[in-house]
């Protein structure tokens, strides 16, 4: 499909938010909030705020001031830097033989 195939969803609305952090707490500590009360997140402040559509993540960002309101500048897009798992290579000949376990040997029918 061409990309003018899906020109008719550009005006489709959407919710972008951006989540701060997170923290778990007991109902009880919920309930003892009020004013002055700190809640701790799980994020570190020089850490990337995840950028969410519709509840799904699509991109990491900062914080910007402009015009005296918040602003996000997108540092990253979601899936552009897809880093490569880490793999570590297995030894096989200390499995002996021809380091198949065996099945490399004979014919299949």
């Amino acid at each position: 499909m061409n990309p003018r195939g899906f020109d008719f969803l550009k005006d489709v609305d959407v919710r972008l938010s951006v989540e701060l952090g997170r923290a778990d707490m007991k109902l009880k500590d919920v309930m003892s909030l009020g004013p002055d009360s700190v809640v701790v997140l799980d994020r570190l402040t020089d850490e990337l705020l995840d950028v969410l559509v519709n509840g799904k993540p699509i991109a990491k960002g900062e914080i910007v001031a402009q015009n005296g309101r918040f602003g996000l500048r997108i540092v990253e897009l979601a899936g552009a830097e897809q880093s490569q798992p880490d793999v570590t290579p297995v030894d096989f000949s200390v499995l002996g033989g021809n380091g198949l376990g065996g099945l490399g040997s004979g014919s299949l029918g």
